[in-house]
């Protein structure tokens, strides 16, 4: 079957958009903020006692992202001057207001990420996913008075349906799909859903988890990643982080120093998923 959810586009074809204030690059960090149910599976720094319940390493290297790392983080993206994007997940709202709270304290955006991060967007009939998806936003808008515009499926998640549901439910724009450097139109039957760039390698689950890159190589990637996208102007770089992994002192340390190097870059929009939508929305409208 042919992938019927967006065409294809080449990048010698991309449309020659102005970022807003003359910038080369727009700059935006996803803050996955997740709930892992107790005593299932999930993402592990040690694989031997996963099956465990309880399973004290690796629940708790998970849940110390919530307890810690997500609190580190806003401080240093506020340090720098970098608007929050939260990626949240439902059950977040229920369980750990504190960090709700917080992050609107510091005008943080919400994307819709799930109901939680051991529930995957799959299986699903149409009718169900539609209910899911108009619960999780709903409780998500309740508990930060944000109704949320983007969505993005745990562990990047979909079914054949979902870019359709969302766009029937008002939503503008997905992170699920990391193949451009610039936002795209999903085909949808109703209304508009855009694609706004994600990145599947520049994020700390596959630098850390899979690739096992030390916390100054990130630094690296992140800059590097800057610099080539930069050159090339009109571009997004979105970067998706996780408390429980870049929230570590000892990588959040390098983090912060990327942070300066990128905020302190000349022709950098440092903005986040909602701007960047609304922005690529208004000028091709």
């Amino acid at each position: 079957m042919e992938n019927p959810l967006f065409d294809y586009r080449p990048s010698v074809e991309h449309p020659q958009l102005e970022l807003p204030n003359g910038a080369r690059v727009a700059v935006y960090f996803a803050v996955n903020v997740e709930h892992y149910t107790f005593g299932q599976p999930a993402l592990s720094l040690a694989q031997f006692t996963a099956q465990l319940v309880p399973d004290p390493l690796n629940y708790g290297w998970r849940d110390y992202g919530a307890r810690v790392g997500v609190f580190r983080l806003m401080e240093i993206l506020e340090k720098h001057g970098v608007p929050g994007t939260g990626v949240l997940n439902s059950e977040v709202c229920e369980l750990y207001p504190q960090i709700v709270e917080e992050g609107n304290k510091r005008g943080w955006s919400w994307v819709a990420h799930g109901r939680n991060n051991s529930t995957w967007q799959a299986g699903f009939e149409r009718d169900e996913e539609r209910a899911y998806i108009e619960e999780v936003a709903n409780t998500i808008e309740q508990s930060t008075g944000q109704r949320p515009k983007g969505w993005i499926g745990p562990a990047l998640t979909a079914t054949m349906n979902t870019n359709d549901v969302l766009a029937e439910l008002g939503f503008t724009y997905s992170l699920d799909w990391a193949n451009d450097d610039v936002p795209y139109d999903f085909n949808v039957k109703s209304g508009r859903l855009v694609s706004v760039p994600y990145s599947g390698e520049v994020n700390d689950i596959p630098a850390f988890v899979i690739h096992n890159l030390t916390a100054r190589e990130f630094r690296e990637m992140l800059v590097g990643q800057l610099e080539q996208l930069h050159e090339e102007g009109g571009r997004v770089m979105g970067v998706g982080i996780h408390p429980f992994l870049v929230g570590q002192p000892f990588r959040a340390r390098e983090f912060s120093a990327a942070l300066a190097e990128i905020a302190g870059h000349d022709g950098v929009w440092l903005t986040t998923a909602n701007e960047i939508a609304d922005w690529y929305r208004d000028a091709t409208s």
